[in-house]
């Protein structure tokens, strides 16, 4: 018996829709030589997309590569608060990848001391590498995403900087860090408004306390209970964990936020 021509169609499954899908994109990542950088270089492939490593170590950057899917990452070794690096770096990588489209200002370091014995080195070093290199890259970077803006490609770009609740509640011992982590902060905000005509997205995550070499100290057995009191999660946080709010802020499932600091701390600094 024929089967009737009203008769219900075959049902077809329904198109996949990923708006963190960064398939076609580049993305500048600096301090990618471990920790939150490497976690952020494994996410952007693995969501389709192509790194520019950047650090000062070549061994960590291998290694960091080495776990990449073939072709799409290239290394760049040096140091961001080098005068002259971001600009290069970003010229590279558009002559690999063809077009730059995000930017991860992760690179940092920590020269602890109380503020009344810290040196003009200690401060200095800090506010060039959290600060200043990561201006020269923002500076680099918005270059190129305006330039291809201006001649017809609105696809745009976006921009994530890390920040740290040193940044908006101070630490002790690091004041140098704190001023770097609340001026990245105030940079993200300007970047925000002077750069949405150009369909450029700046943002910030600011961490609490994630499983990284820079944290190992502060992770110890002498002050893992005092800290973790602070915490309502009562945990820390994974580099992979960490890399979640940031591609989330590359992707398009992000592409009516900018200007904003996203908090991922485990409850341990909490905004209204």
């Amino acid at each position: 018996m024929p089967a009737s021509s009203d008769a219900n169609p075959t049902p077809t499954a329904a198109p996949t829709l990923n708006p963190m899908s960064l398939s076609g994109r580049a993305v500048i990542i600096t301090g990618a030589g471990q920790g939150i950088g490497r976690a952020v270089a494994e996410l952007v492939c693995g969501l389709g997309g192509a790194v520019g490593l950047v650090d000062m170590n070549a061994d960590a950057l291998a290694e960091t590569q080495a776990g990449l899917p073939e072709g799409r990452s290239l290394r760049l070794i040096g140091s961001v608060a080098e005068p002259g690096f971001a600009d290069a770096a970003v010229a590279e990588t558009v002559a690999r990848f063809g077009a730059l489209h995000g930017l991860v200002n992760n690179a940092g370091i920590t020269r602890p001391a109380m503020i009344s014995k810290m040196t003009e080195d200690q401060w200095r070093e800090v506010i060039d590498v959290h600060l200043t290199g990561a201006w020269r890259f923002i500076q680099a970077a918005g270059a190129h995403m305006i330039a291809r803006h201006k001649a017809g490609d609105e696809s745009g770009g976006a921009i994530v900087n890390i920040s740290s609740d040193a940044g908006v509640q101070g630490t002790i011992g690091q004041i140098n860090y704190s001023v770097a982590k609340s001026g990245i902060l105030g940079a993200t905000m300007s970047m925000a408004r002077e750069w949405a005509r150009y369909n450029i997205r700046a943002n910030a995550v600011a961490f609490g306390m994630v499983e990284t070499p820079m944290t190992e100290t502060v992770r110890s057995e002498k002050f893992r209970d005092t800290y973790l009191a602070r915490v309502p999660m009562g945990r820390w946080s994974s580099p992979q964990e960490a890399a979640n709010p940031i591609c989330f802020l590359l992707s398009d499932a992000a592409s009516y936020i900018t200007g904003q600091r996203i908090s991922a701390n485990g409850g341990s600094q909490m905004n209204p």
